[in-house]
């Protein structure tokens, strides 16, 4: 992409690897963007977004040609938009999983969502669920992680379970936080990162790489960044947000702008 700045200024911590990219991903969950409102994102950053999200189940209250057109609008842009893992575990409680990945397919989607956040999945059908769309053809994210923060899964079965998904072909695994960020996963009820046990988890998990850390909120996206460096893979980012979180991983922003330099006299 030409900008009219960089033969003057460069990116204070590097450039960033171009898409379509493995790693430092960036995924936007999008509650209602009208058609309009997603070309306007897409014009103004579409080199930086990865990953749309349609959150929860709201894929389900588009008019089909609507989300027809949003679907073929991100394909343009190579984004990898997929429906809310919740429309997955509705269907799925309702005997309806077959038929969910074959209208998915129908629609367009190449991408599909494998959750268990309000359901509960046993192992076995969580990797048959899994292995199901991945033989019909989707790119797969499974996600890890309660809605409910009375329900805390520990650091072992995570980084566990992230391993079997990914043996079991799912291109990414995400770390639960809803678009909240608060009292859940990794983060406090303030949606400060509980160090101790994001350092836990990542002894037990793959390569980091393999992780979409669902971080709605700035300060999250700054403390993951100073600790796995510009490239880690975030996700759930507010569409307003888009452009700033890439501000934050190119050096572009106070909060992660190296405060030194080496004197040129």
């Amino acid at each position: 992409m030409m900008n009219s700045w960089r033969n003057i200024v460069n990116y204070p911590l590097g450039d960033r690897s171009a898409k379509p990219r493995d790693k430092g991903l960036t995924m936007v969950i999008d509650k209602g963007l009208g058609l309009r409102e997603l070309r306007d994102l897409l014009d103004v950053a579409g080199p930086y977004l990865d990953l749309l999200k349609l959150g929860f189940g709201t894929s389900l209250l588009y008019p089909e040609s609507l989300l027809k057109a949003k679907i073929e609008l991100c394909r343009t842009y190579n984004v990898k938009i997929y429906p809310g893992g919740t429309l997955m575990e509705i269907a799925l409680q309702q005997n309806h999983y077959e038929a969910y990945l074959a209208q998915a397919q129908k629609l367009g989607f190449e991408t599909i969502e494998i959750s268990d956040g309000t359901i509960s999945l046993t192992p076995a059908l969580r990797q048959a669920c899994l292995k199901q769309a991945v033989q019909a053809g989707f790119t797969v994210l499974t996600e890890l992680g309660k809605k409910n923060p009375q329900e805390v899964l520990s650091p072992e079965y995570l980084g566990k379970q992230s391993r079997k998904d990914l043996a079991n072909g799912a291109w990414k695994v995400l770390m639960e936080a809803r678009d909240s960020g608060k009292g859940i996963g990794i983060y406090d009820q303030q949606g400060q990162i509980q160090e101790e046990k994001l350092e836990h988890l990542l002894k037990g998990l793959p390569d980091h790489a393999q992780i979409i850390w669902e971080a709605p909120l700035k300060n999250q996206q700054v403390s993951l960044i100073q600790r796995l460096g510009s490239e880690v893979n975030l996700g759930n980012i507010q569409p307003h947000d888009l452009l700033a979180l890439e501000a934050l991983r190119t050096g572009l922003r106070n909060d992660t702008l190296p405060k030194s330099f080496k004197d040129r006299n």
